[in-house]
């Protein structure tokens, strides 16, 4: 099987349990059955959406890259990264490496596609929303993408930063104002298009119409990397 790279680090909770997910979805009877996996835990990443809100601030691709061809370097054959922010900058890390970047967001909204939806409501970093890569990519797979308005946004990014990158428990009042919002755009499926949502939708056990994009992203490195996926 081939051996996955992981940019890590961004963030450093989200990295570990998409580690801890790869080896639970992975369908193995023995430790030979598991994919290998380097996983590089970088928190030295600039922040990404502080970067899209602001240009002055510290670019983060020179790092990416750097990060990639390490990876590559100690024998990854496929790269992914947990940070749908990360992925505004698609190209460029991939133009670093000659090893295929799996697109994390891609993959999930075919897979929102998959699922028979067409109203997509996307939940993601201010800067993710901004780049505008969820949105593109709904728009050409046919999909319609819904956001949250202004004050919803801002709840959205209270419950990543305060919340889920600063170690605290999810404000569940909170996460069900955010929730209520995205219903009344009649959205059929909701995609939690940053990786500390992930940890919310575990939190809080959430229902099938969040479409997890770390999950998603797991299962298409599995198969990629020559695996099987737990049923």
């Amino acid at each position: 099987m081939k051996t996955l790279g992981i940019i890590g680090g961004v963030g450093p909770l989200a990295t570990m349990y998409y580690g801890d997910m790869l080896v639970r979805l992975t369908d193995a009877e023995k430790d030979q059955d598991h994919i290998n996996m380097i996983i590089l835990n970088d928190t030295n990443i600039p922040d990404r959406t502080a970067y899209i809100v602001d240009p002055t601030k510290t670019n983060p691709v020179p790092v990416l890259q750097q990060d990639a061809q390490q990876l590559e370097a100690m024998g990854a054959e496929v790269i992914t990264i947990p940070c749908n922010t990360a992925h505004t900058f698609f190209k460029e890390i991939q133009s670093a490496v000659n090893v295929p970047v799996i697109h994390m967001i891609n993959e999930t909204v075919q897979r929102a596609a998959a699922e028979g939806a067409i109203r997509v409501g996307i939940l993601a970093t201010t800067g993710t929303i901004q780049a505008g890569v969820f949105q593109q990519s709904c728009m050409e797979a046919g999909l319609i993408p819904l956001l949250p308005d202004e004050e919803i946004q801002q709840d959205v990014m209270s419950v990543i930063y305060d919340q889920v990158k600063a170690g605290r428990p999810t404000d569940r009042k909170q996460w069900e104002k955010i929730t209520k919002a995205m219903e009344t755009l009649e959205c059929e499926r909701i995609i939690l298009g940053c990786t500390e949502l992930s940890i919310v939708k575990k939190e809080l056990q959430l229902d099938y119409r969040f479409l997890d994009a770390l999950r998603v992203l797991a299962e298409t490195a599995i198969v990629q990397c020559g695996g099987k996926i737990r049923n």
